[in-house]
């Protein structure tokens, strides 16, 4: 799109070869052909069923289905239905996941309204919005969506909404001067963008872009470029699976070529298949699925999932379930100011009455509820003539509308900066039966950008029906045309001196980002009826208030927590650079002199020191769409970053998806920017992350206790088996059937209530762990080695004395324990640091619970007939059970010594 901004109406005109009375048909058709229809366009979407297939591309999936062909080998028909819809069950939640990601350029097809009131040949016609092309003359008014990108050229006290697009909170006022060169999108005066809407007055422009060329369109570019990069937690559970899968094969092949040695078969043996090679060829099999985690993707969903839920009790819910664990290593969160931060309402803090200290008023956003102070003295404003006329004015001076619905949810109509003047009469008790009883408003005048004020003209019934004008607006335009101001002695000569202090503390309220409206009065003629621009003169000044978005209550103790956690926040708005200073010191996200930095300061910078820039500083305003990308870009690229991105407008979308973690509004958000992101927050507050990421933090925790305890499992069989091979001789401990078993039904029993431990630590005091660290690394390994060689110690040590009876009862034994050593195991990793006694034996009730029903299992399995003929077990006695409930229990109480002796365990 070219600089139309910067360009007379009539350079404006010659470009676009068109004039105030519009295209004629003709034109437009042709012009329709060159541009193609007013629509934002894709490159097509990928077919469900390539969606759906693209799922079984994973190395777990492959494992899987290794184990699910073994257990058809052996015709365990049960374990193969059980595999494949676990195969499935992923298959299902991964399409869904990536079927909703990639609606987000569809949902801003939403954006573009039907219809549009355009000029062709001089007449005035409503077209459909698809048809519109660059040259033609768009008429607005209030209320209206704006179809296309547009170059103003006649305004009447025009305003837009454009905060889905550049974050801007207030409405834009829309002037036809000509703009520099170079200026920013969201300073652009005389330009309205296809999907914002007309806040107030009416305007008419000529349409400079359509489609794809909109900013709209640039932002749908900027989505769809952007490459889909692998969540956190599947690159690591892919390196899990890859691990695991390396483990069994090799593990196998190192068994079988042992075995092979150890009873002396030859090729010959080999090749004709005899009774001693498939003895070694089984027991190599059973060694290949004592490697393979089969639980393991279902343990990690049930993960996943439980952390999906508690995250969505505290406001934050997930879109893509791996964002639950990938929140755990977030280094760095970039934050949208208003309604995240801030609470997305304009409220009133302070009150300039004239001679007067400043009244500070409590409350917060559009409850009617508030305090008035002067120091530490309580005031009660009606009771004070000078402060009631200020009030009175508030109240009647607007044109704004608060209700509140069934389920107290608070609904703002019109401008909310005048919305603010109702709330601040209301905590005075001025409720609209209050005020209607006393005077009466006869004639509106709306907010004028050029004189920059608005009127009305009142009645007042309790003083004889006299009429005054209000007068409410910028304090300057205000000042300007007052004679006198209003005191508690009463009026007073507006002079010099009163003038230049009143000033003075008006500079201290912006100074503090707040915005002022000067707010005043004048006796009217009995006479009047209306109220015209020239009738606001000779005007007494009531006062001067100061409102402001204030910060959410919680956001100052959140952004403290993130300090504590070693993660770093970063305000990126669209807002000016003073206003999100001094949100920004408010809260405690920067000291007092540290700096902030706009999107032209960035812009003047080199790489380098654009990199350094996003190192150092924490604030950055006015930023455009691409800007916000640009940061998220860098800062991913700076020492292996995990970033998370806040957003709720369409300009966030391109930064929410190429961000580790998109997070989106659910109240204010657009539908762009939730199907751009990860998770969505059901409240639009900051802190609700915070929480988020303590639960994906404790995610992680148990994604790794959780594999670990199955990991264990397949070492301790794995070693058992090798064990076995060289002490005792080539006969199976443990038969492949009776491993599958272990592996999933021992292993699922205790690992899915594993995956349900709270956290115990203070979690959110701990660094962020390393992006680059995997599951199983060396950190746990002494723990895992240790855990699996008790187990398998055990293991052997009844299978060796029960052999003396018979091979079955021996398998019998040795299942026995492998599988309640796996319990008490599961007990220890409840926590790989703490005593398992410290943090509440019975805390994890499902934990405790899942313990004795595999118990129970165990038990049963090894004594119904049924099941002993299909697994092959032996009954040994209930005086033998005991002992080796007994005996397995050695691996809790090493745990316990292991921990005491390596973390000084409590």
């Amino acid at each position: 799109m070219e600089n139309f901004y910067s360009k007379k109406q009539e350079e404006v005109f010659k470009d676009l070869n068109t004039q105030e009375k519009g295209l004629t048909d003709k034109e437009a058709e042709t012009r329709l052909e060159k541009y193609g229809e007013n629509e934002i366009k894709d490159e097509g979407s990928v077919h469900p069923l390539l969606i759906f297939f693209s799922q079984f591309n994973n190395t777990l999936i492959y494992i899987l289905i290794a184990a699910a062909l073994i257990s058809g080998f052996f015709d365990k028909w049960i374990d193969v239905y059980v595999i494949l819809a676990v195969i499935l069950l992923n298959a299902v939640m991964g399409f869904v996941q990536e079927y909703k990601a990639e609606k987000a350029i569809e949902s801003l097809k939403d954006m573009i309204v039907p219809t549009a009131r355009v000029y062709r040949r001089g007449e005035l016609r409503e077209v459909s919005a698809k048809t519109l092309v660059p040259g033609d003359i768009v008429t607005l008014k209030e209320g209206d969506r704006i179809p296309a990108d547009i170059r103003f050229f006649k305004t009447k006290d025009l305003r837009t909404m454009e905060a889905s697009l550049t974050g801007e909170s207030t409405p834009v006022s829309k002037k036809t001067v000509v703009m520099t060169e170079g200026t920013g999108l969201a300073d652009r005066k005389n330009m309205g963008y296809m999907g914002t809407f007309v806040a107030g007055g009416k305007g008419k422009g000529v349409v400079v872009a359509t489609g794809d060329e909109t900013a709209f369109g640039k932002i749908a570019e900027d989505i769809s470029g952007i490459e889909k990069q692998a969540d956190h937690f599947q690159e690591k559970t892919a390196v899990l699976a890859k691990q695991m899968g390396i483990f069994a094969v090799f593990g196998s092949l190192i068994i079988f070529s042992l075995a092979l040695f150890r009873n002396r078969i030859g090729l010959e043996a080999i090749f004709s298949l005899s009774a001693e090679f498939q003895e070694v060829f089984l027991f190599a099999i059973a060694a290949l699925v004592s490697g393979i985690p089969e639980g393991l993707p279902a343990i990690l969903v049930i993960v996943l999932a439980i952390g999906a839920n508690r995250m969505a009790n505290k406001n934050a819910i997930i879109r893509k379930l791996p964002a639950t664990e990938t929140l755990g290593v977030t280094t760095d969160i970039i934050t949208d100011k208003t309604g995240t931060l801030t609470q997305n309402t304009m409220t009133v803090r302070e009150v300039i009455l004239p001679e007067e200290e400043t009244v500070r008023v409590t409350g917060e956003g559009w409850n009617p509820k508030g305090e008035f102070y002067q120091g530490e003295k309580d005031v009660l404003p009606l009771e004070r003539d000078n402060f009631a006329k200020l009030l009175h004015i508030s109240a009647i001076c607007n044109n704004a509308e608060i209700s509140h619905d069934r389920e107290e949810k608070t609904k703002v109509i019109g401008d909310p900066t005048e919305a603010s003047l109702v709330v601040l009469a209301k905590k005075a008790g001025l409720e609209n039966h209050v005020i209607n009883s006393i005077e009466e408003k006869i004639d509106d005048h709306p907010f004028n950008a050029k004189l920059k004020y608005r009127a009305s003209l009142s009645v007042l019934h309790e003083k004889d029906d006299r009429k005054q004008i209000y007068v409410v607006g910028a304090p300057e335009a205000v000042i300007e045309r007052s004679e006198y101001v209003l005191t508690a002695e009463g009026k007073k000569k507006l002079t010099d001196e009163r003038k230049k202090e009143l000033i003075k503390r008006i500079d201290s309220m912006t100074d503090r980002a707040m915005r002022t409206l000067g707010l005043a009065y004048k006796t009217a003629d009995p006479a009047k009826k209306e109220v015209v621009d020239h009738d606001a003169h000779e005007l007494v000044l009531s006062g001067i208030v100061g409102m402001i978005d204030p910060p959410r209550p919680e956001v100052k103790e959140a952004i403290e927590k993130t300090k504590k956690a070693g993660i770093r926040v970063i305000m990126a708005t669209g807002d000016h650079k003073g206003t999100a200073r001094a949100i920004a010191r408010e809260i405690g996200l920067i000291e007092e002199d540290d700096e902030a930095l706009s999107q032209s300061d960035l812009e003047e910078l080199s790489e380098k020191e654009f990199e350094k820039a996003i190192k150092e500083v924490s604030v950055f305003a006015r930023l455009t769409p691409r800007m916000k990308l640009k940061i998220a870009k860098t800062l991913q690229g700076i020492d292996s970053r995990v970033v998370a991105m806040t957003g709720d407008g369409v300009n966030d979308a391109p930064a929410l998806k190429k961000a580790d973690i998109g997070i989106s509004m659910g109240v204010e958000g657009t539908d762009v920017a939730k199907e751009a992101s990860s998770i969505v927050l059901a409240d639009d507050n900051f802190a609700s992350i915070v929480n988020a990421i303590e639960e994906g933090r404790i995610v992680f925790q148990n994604t790794r206790q959780s594999s670990t305890f199955l990991i264990t499992t397949n070492f301790a069989e794995h070693i058992t088996l090798a064990s076995s091979l060289i002490f005792v001789g080539p006969v199976l401990p443990l038969l492949p059937t009776q491993i599958l078993w272990l592996n999933l039904v021992t292993d699922g029993v205790a690992g899915a209530p594993l995956a349900a431990e709270p956290g115990h630590d203070e979690i959110l005091e701990e660094k962020p762990k390393n992006k680059d660290e995997n599951i199983l690394n060396l950190s746990i390994l002494p723990m895992l080695i240790s855990m699996a060689i008790v187990m398998t110690v055990v293991t052997l040590l009844a299978f060796a004395y029960f052999k003396e009876y018979s091979i079955e009862k021996a398998r019998t034994a040795a299942f026995t324990v492998m599988g309640i050593t796996q319990l008490f195991n599961a007990l220890n990793m409840r926590s790989m640091k703490k005593s398992v006694f410290s943090i509440g034996f019975l805390k994890n009730k499902y934990l405790s619970i899942a313990v004795l029903v595999g118990l129970v299992l165990q038990i049963a399995v090894i004594n119904i007939p049924f099941f002993q003929n299909v697994f092959g077990f032996e009954s040994i006695g209930w005086e033998y059970i005991l002992v080796l409930i007994a005996g397995s229990s050695f691996v809790l109480w090493f745990g316990e010594v292991y921990k005491k002796i390596r973390y000084k365990a409590s």
